[in-house]
C-alpha cells in the first residue's frame, strides 16, 4: 500500500496544548465548531498511530476521507 493525503473531522476546537501532537499537519477550526486535520502523504502505519493520538487525546472523530490519493494510484471510488 502507498501513501494517501488524509482529512480527519474531531469535533470541537483543537485547543493549543492539544496541537503540538499534531505537528507537520494543516489543522483547520470550521465555523461549525469541529476541527478539520489534514494529514499528507500518511502510511497506513503513520494512518493508525495518527488515530492513536486522536483517541489518546479524548478528540472525537467525526470522519475520515483520502483526499488525494498516491501518484500513481487511481482515484478512491464512493463507497
Amino acid at each position: 500500500m502507498g501513501t494517501h493525503t488524509y482529512q480527519l473531522c474531531v469535533r470541537g476546537h483543537v485547543s493549543e496544548r492539544r496541537l503540538s501532537w499534531f505537528t507537520d499537519l494543516a489543522v483547520v477550526h470550521t465555523a461549525a465548531g469541529d476541527s478539520l486535520i489534514t494529514a499528507p502523504q500518511l502510511d497506513q502505519a503513520a494512518l493508525h498511530a495518527l488515530l492513536q493520538h486522536i483517541r489518546d487525546l479524548g478528540l472525537e472523530l467525526l470522519s475520515l476521507q483520502i483526499v488525494a490519493p498516491a501518484a500513481g494510484d487511481p482515484a478512491p471510488s464512493p463507497p
